[in-house]
């Protein structure tokens, strides 16, 4: 995907094109490809987590991008620093598709997807604003870089239901967790490649496996062969810190004729 040597939207602008929403969820904010908003539950659970989702709508022909896009591509970010009462954002990501458009191999999405956001609220009960910078890539031909600043007040509509729906839904259609009969196991991990074992349902030609570089590491596009009518994967290690680092792994998310699952790798 060819990238446009283009600025990215300007804070300024982005705050008077996407003005604060005084209710549970943000207003649209229009970009070339389509347009996204902010929406959350209206109120944190106990231990202070508020569930929301990023909703983003495409046009026809237009994509945007995984949390790892692979060698092309622009990654969705979110800076809360600006909010009140709101510590850290979390984004959830539903199993991407594999993408090849001629100028690199990439995962993301070609449809609308809601991504969800798991907010940290130290002080529940207190005033809440969230004041969110959005950073996504939107493609056609090129891509296109947007930022913008989505406001909300998740307090002053706590009970939509319409919004709680939405975000019942995205959380619904994330991957579950890995498990024996549908995951991954590590067949061998030498010098700069791992080798990977999936165990899924139905023909191993139709399994895709999806790996999120993090803590210092980046991973190439995995490639796929059967062995024993099993799919296996090689994926070469393009960088990796000096030391292991003492996090859960490498993220992954496995897809299959059963659907998708997700989980982590131990550090290569």
């Amino acid at each position: 995907m060819k990238i446009a040597l283009v600025s990215t939207i300007c804070a300024g602008s982005a705050l008077l094109a996407a003005a604060p929403a005084h209710a549970a969820s943000s207003a649209w904010f229009d970009a070339d490809g389509g347009r996204f908003r902010l929406v959350t539950t209206g109120q944190p659970d106990a231990t202070g987590k508020l569930q929301g989702v990023l909703d983003i709508e495409l046009k026809r022909g237009w994509k945007t991008y995984w949390r790892d896009p692979g060698n092309s591509g622009v990654p969705p970010q979110i800076d809360i620093s600006a909010s009140r009462n709101v510590s850290a954002a979390e984004f959830s990501y539903p199993a991407p598709q594999r993408h090849d458009d001629g100028y690199s191999k990439w995962a993301g999405y070609d449809y609308s997807v809601r991504l969800p956001v798991s907010f940290t609220v130290p002080a529940p009960g207190e005033p809440t604003t969230i004041a969110a910078d959005v950073f996504l890539g939107v493609c056609e031909t090129i891509c296109v870089p947007v930022q913008a600043r989505l406001e909300l007040d998740p307090t002053a509509d706590p009970d939509n239901a319409d919004d709680a729906t939405l975000v019942k839904a995205a959380l619904a259609a994330l991957p579950g967790a890995a498990k024996p009969d549908f995951g991954v196991t590590v067949k061998s991990s030498e010098g700069e490649h791992i080798s990977l074992l999936a165990a899924s349902a139905g023909a191993p030609e139709a399994v895709d496996i999806f790996v999120a570089g993090t803590d210092g590491y980046q991973f190439g596009t995995p490639e796929r062969h059967v062995e024993a009518g099993k799919p296996v994967f090689t994926i070469k290690v393009l960088e990796r810190p000096a030391t292991k680092p003492s996090g859960e792994g490498i993220p992954y998310t496995l897809t299959g004729a059963a659907g998708a699952v997700q989980g982590f790798l131990p550090y290569p």
